[in-house]
């Protein structure tokens, strides 16, 4: 006769799923999920547009970022973001970031541009000079989103001297 095995406890499904795709290969932490999803709120949506968060090896998060330049910026920020990304999690998940050149899927972010009635109204007193020379200026800013704000300081700044000039 053959004899039975013996039966194992029951095990929650979690730990139970993460072994199986460990074993082919597959990450899989959902505490790691959670804490990835934390990203976003602790950044911001102008930088969450720009990055995306990969993964968490021996407390250090690591993220892909869009362009060289952001990322450069935010090696500025990284303390400031640390900090805020662990106040986040009510604990010390990371120590450090590391940036790295990546691809990041553009996803709708919320503009904090101003409304365009005071950026038409601070244009109407500068002079069409004004208006051709930012023209000029950022033409060749591939970026929309940069090039719109560029041409918004370059509009207040003009129109500030404008009316200091005049007052």
């Amino acid at each position: 006769m053959r004899r039975r095995a013996a039966q194992k406890k029951m095990e929650p499904l979690g730990p139970v799923l993460q072994k199986a795709l460990k074993r082919r290969h597959v990450p899989f932490d959902l505490e790691e999920k959670r804490i990835l999803a934390l990203w976003d709120q602790a950044v911001g949506p102008q930088i969450a547009a720009q990055t995306r968060p990969s993964r968490i090896r021996a407390r250090t998060l690591f993220v892909a970022v869009s362009t060289s330049v952001w990322m450069q910026q935010l090696h500025f920020l990284k303390e400031n973001i640390i900090r805020q990304f662990n106040s986040l999690a009510q604990k010390e998940e990371i120590r450090n970031i590391f940036f790295s050149l990546g691809r990041v899927d553009a996803r709708p972010t919320t503009s904090s541009a101003p409304p365009p009635s005071s950026a038409s109204e601070a244009s109407r007193s500068l002079k069409k000079r004004d208006l051709q020379m930012i023209a000029d200026c950022t033409k060749h800013i591939a970026d929309e989103e940069l090039r719109e704000i560029v041409k918004r300081v370059m509009t207040k700044e003009i129109s500030r001297r404008r009316l200091s000039e005049t007052g």
